[in-house]
């Protein structure tokens, strides 16, 4: 009798204890593939992956297949990336085995037909040069790609064009300073002066983030510097930004043909939302500027602020024209290929991960609001709208797209 009210006892006990409840199961883990072929873009020095990033990757249980040469134009030998776990790969056709594709320049057409079904393509768009068989072919692989330009951080900011136009800006005044110099036949200037010598004076078309930091950057060697932009709101935030007074106006022609007539740098970084950039420095008020001066055109992968602007490269970066110096390369990043490579492979491990830790491409996607907004091919299905307006082509929801593949 008493064993049985011990029993009893023992059993009610137990129903108040907290029981084990049917919890969702989280996610597997998955392993990854992963190639990285080497450019074939012009002049493209840059690579994904920094060798201590495939190391990250590599130490999570993912694999990462490199092609000979790859980090070559960043100053990273084969050495460095098979010491951290990296497989190097002489056969482009094996790096396109991999599952998960990433690369700096879009896909070439030869590359297009190396890709297997279903592929993860990470990559640029560059979409004002993208062919529409290019993308036919994409479409036809099934292929899930997406584009570094639509890439959102956090804070909604775009990430990668951030950080490049970061480096262009501080890049873009120390090109001036070279180019200011004897050694490249300027006017003999140091940029910024010294103690009883007037400073350098550096004329910035454009207060967005390439204005901002081209601003900073010879504000911090003793330039006098001057802003112009046709938004109050992206003067006064590069004015607050910076923490410190200097010129700023709105694009005046009166005001801005003196400033670039008396100064001795010029630099136009003034970007378009779509199509070309406005051209706002006529070829007349060129001929009117000092001579020996320099003229440095960001915009010039979007057709130039300046009316005397041609596309130049990293071999043959300048030309003179009525005695200024032109310096017009479209890819800036690219002539410092290794810090560049620095602000994208803390970009892109970290989206890398995210697939392995969570699953996959699909649940990143779902999850990851920043990562949705580069999608433009989900599963061969067109996303990106702009994209589909520019080839008459009907764009899918990629909401509803992931839904029915959850």
């Amino acid at each position: 009798m008493i064993s049985e009210l011990s029993a009893i006892a023992k059993q009610a006990l137990m129903q108040l204890q907290p029981q084990e409840a049917m919890l969702e199961t989280k996610v597997k883990k998955n392993s990854l593939f992963i190639g990285i072929p080497k450019e074939t873009s012009f002049q493209e020095n840059r690579i994904a992956l920094t060798p201590l990033s495939v190391a990250a990757l590599v130490n999570n249980g993912h694999q990462v297949y490199i092609e000979s040469g790859a980090g070559m134009g960043a100053n990273f030998s084969d050495k460095d990336y098979s010491e951290q776990g990296a497989r190097i790969i002489y056969d482009k056709k094996e790096i396109f085995a991999a599952d998960i594709i990433i690369k700096i320049g879009p896909p070439t057409m030869a590359e297009i037909n190396m890709m297997k079904t279903g592929q993860v393509l990470f990559s640029t768009l560059q979409m004002s040069s993208l062919k529409p068989e290019n993308l036919e072919a994409m479409m036809k692989k099934k292929i899930t790609a997406l584009a570094f330009e639509y890439l959102l951080d956090e804070g909604g900011i775009l990430s990668v064009v951030r950080a490049m136009s970061e480096i262009v800006g501080a890049t873009s005044i120390l090109i001036a300073a070279e180019y200011l110099s004897n050694v490249f036949e300027g006017k003999g200037l140091m940029l910024g002066g010294i103690t009883g010598v007037p400073p350098t004076e550096i004329v910035i078309l454009g207060a967005g983030t390439v204005g901002e930091f081209a601003a900073r950057t010879a504000i911090s060697l003793g330039a006098e510097v001057k802003v112009f932009d046709s938004s109050i709101y992206r003067l006064r935030r590069l004015q607050t930004n910076i923490g410190t007074r200097i010129f700023t106006s709105v694009i005046q022609p009166i005001v801005l043909e003196k400033a670039i007539t008396t100064c001795d740098v010029a630099i136009g970084a003034i970007r378009a939302t779509n199509g070309r950039s406005p051209c706002i420095i006529t070829e007349e008020t060129v001929s009117r500027m000092k001579p020996n001066s320099v003229l440095i055109d960001v915009s010039i992968d979007q057709g130039g602020c300046f009316e005397t602007s041609r596309v130049t490269n990293h071999t043959h970066p300048v030309f003179r024209k009525y005695d200024v110096i032109h310096y017009c390369v479209p890819n800036i990043a690219s002539r410092v290929s290794r810090t560049a490579t620095y602000a994208l492979t803390n970009i892109f491990t970290p989206i890398l991960l995210d697939i392995g830790d969570m699953g996959g491409i699909m649940n990143v996607i779902w999850e990851k609001p920043g990562v949705r907004n580069a999608i433009y091919l989900f599963q061969g299905h067109l996303t990106n709208k702009d994209l589909a307006a520019r080839f008459n082509l009907p764009p899918k929801d990629l909401d509803l797209l992931i839904v029915s593949n959850r």
